[in-house]
């Protein structure tokens, strides 16, 4: 290894763990760094242009009889999204047990049900792949904790096991569900593990360094297969104190920092993507001091706050936070999404809005058909962490038409695909999904109403219809993301001013390093609204228009991507 990446790596190593990490330990770690780097011959694209757009999706999301999940996912990829996305984010793909992929049994192995690692190399040939690095928990059915709780001494302290009169009352938790869960171990003894989120995820113990060099594998395996952009999945609750909120602790952050360390000198150019659904400030920390930790972090205010702003027909809101969006560096940017396999978190608000009014929006969209997921505070009283619903169903009342259902929803990605950052669009937003209440009875979970899986034939009819909404929905976000690609004024680091005009009218201005601009006009209102733009020349992208007045009348509903020639 080079000199300066193994002082930094070993810098942090001894910051994490002092003298308990070993010379042996260290031995390890560097040899198994060294070999992967060498393995490694095929380049990263170095940081990002307009041109990265990312499709969030499972790995057996599409199905045809006789064949592995992932080759019919590329075939549909290479037929219907090949042209919108430089990017594909494969939920995790590894045996799992729950969670739709979260409680990995092996995460060295591909799902049979998906197809293999040939699968996923002759996907990476077509396109660039983000992977899950579930690096907090791991399933109770899988080999590691098997042979934990069969006293097999490599496995020993893998996991947290704690003396249940220990006071955890400050603990942040997630999930409305007990913090520790009862085993017996192989000696009859009942052992009380941390299970941050349910029974079937079990904590992993990152004080134990074996523990990380075991993760460390798992990180280099998934270089080796060609992820460039690695998705840390509930990052912040890493490492654990009891008599602290155990969430985003000092060494969770340097063990980002090592991660990233790790990374930058294996695969120049592989992102790391820290997810942390938690209020703005706490997760903007995780950018570090912009060179040393997270690339990107998740734009996790960015879905509920478009909501809000559609269901008040108020923009002020998110204007004023979407100015204090100031890069750390030109080596970090935002990760921005609307809509994930998860629910859209609400505790990104808080801070941000009143309480009382996220419990009117929550309140609004439950009488919508909109599910709610809650948590457990220290105090004993509970709150809602997590709407679950499709973003078509979130932005529309059950009674909207269709044409303003989809006026709603181009709008809401419109503003998402303005933004600074890399957008993410889910599967379910480009094929139009309505929510899945089918879905949520058969699998009885409310995150399943966001999760619906399809064969190939249905993909074929549902947008060879050209009479139905799914491909309207398809059709005119495609051409959002495509025009997108094409103008620099959307590179994620391009300058970028935002204001509200009046209560409902959102003018967001993108201007690239040479000179490029673009204005965008949002109009939430419900009437028209007439908008002067600066002296010049302009086209308007969407509609290849060009425009001989200074004044443009900016519809309800209407979106306007006005370039100056």
């Amino acid at each position: 290894m080079e000199k300066d990446a193994m002082q930094k790596i070993t810098e942090l190593l001894t910051e994490i763990y002092g003298e308990a990490f070993t010379g042996a330990h260290l031995k390890q770690l560097t040899e198994n760094i060294s070999a992967c780097a060498r393995e490694i011959n095929r380049p990263r694209k170095p940081g990002w242009d307009e041109n990265d757009v990312v499709l969030i999706t499972y790995a057996d999301q599409f199905s045809c009889e006789g064949e592995s999940r992932l080759k019919t996912l590329d075939r549909i990829r290479a037929r219907w999204l090949a042209e919108q996305f430089s990017h594909i984010h494969l939920l995790p793909f590894y045996p799992w047990s729950s969670d739709d992929g979260f409680s990995v049994i092996d995460y060295h192995q591909v799902d049979p049900i998906s197809g293999d690692w040939r699968d996923i190399s002759r996907l990476n040939n077509s396109t660039r792949l983000m992977f899950d690095f579930v690096c907090n928990h791991i399933s109770a059915r899988s080999e590691w904790f098997t042979r934990y709780l069969a006293l097999d001494p490599q496995y020993a302290d893998f996991f947290i096991d704690v003396d249940p009169a220990t006071d955890l009352s400050a603990v942040t938790r997630p999930r409305a569900l007990p913090l520790l869960s009862p085993f017996r171990d192989a000696a009859g003894r009942e052992r009380h593990l941390w299970t941050t989120f349910s029974d079937d995820q079990i904590d992993l113990n990152y004080e134990n360094p074996q523990v990380l060099l075991a993760m460390v594998d798992v990180l280099l395996h998934y270089l080796r297969e060609g992820a460039e952009y690695i998705r840390l999945d509930a990052v912040g609750y890493m490492w654990k104190t009891p008599g602290t909120r155990c969430i985003h602790l000092p060494k969770t952050h340097l063990l980002v920092k090592l991660f990233r360390s790790i990374v930058d000198h294996v695969a120049p150019g592989t992102l790391i993507i820290t997810e942390t659904n938690v209020p703005h400030q706490d997760n903007i920390a995780y950018l570090g001091n912009g060179h040393d930790e997270a690339h990107m972090v998740y734009q996790f205010t960015l879905p509920p706050l478009v909501l809000h702003a559609i269901h008040t027909g108020s923009v002020v809101t998110l204007c004023e936070w979407a100015q204090s969006l100031q890069p750390v560096s030109t080596d970090t940017t935002w990760f921005n999404f609307l809509a994930s396999h998860d629910g859209i978190g609400l505790n990104p608000l808080r801070g941000i809005l009143p309480e009382e009014e996220i419990l009117a929006l929550v309140d609004a969209l439950q009488q919508e058909g909109a599910l709610v997921n809650w948590k457990n505070n220290p105090d004993g009283s509970r709150s809602p962490y997590e709407i679950n619903v499709t973003y078509m169903d979130a932005v529309s009342r059950r009674d909207s038409s269709n044409n303003e259902r989809l006026a709603r929803f181009i709008m809401a990605h419109a503003i998402l695909l303005s933004f600074p950052g890399v957008p993410a669009i889910y599967i379910q937003s480009i094929l139009g999904a309505r929510n899945d209440y089918d879905g949520v009875k058969r699998l009885g979970y409310n995150r399943a109403i966001n999760r619906r899986k399809y064969t190939e034939s249905e993909i074929d009819a549902l947008l060879g219809d050209t009479g139905s909404l799914n491909y309207q929905v398809y059709q005119q976000l495609s051409h959002l993301i495509r025009l997108r690609r094409q103008h620099c004024a959307f590179h994620p680091d391009s300058a970028f001013t935002i204001e509200a005009v009046g209560e409902s009218v959102i003018c967001l201005t993108r201007t690239a390093n040479n000179g490029e601009t673009v204005i965008a006009l949002f109009n939430l209102g419900e009437t028209p609204f007439y908008f002067e733009l600066p002296p010049g020349d302009y086209q308007e992208l969407i509609t290849a228009t060009t425009l001989i007045t200074p004044e443009v009348i900016v519809k309800p509903w209407q979106v306007m991507w006005l370039r100056q020639q």
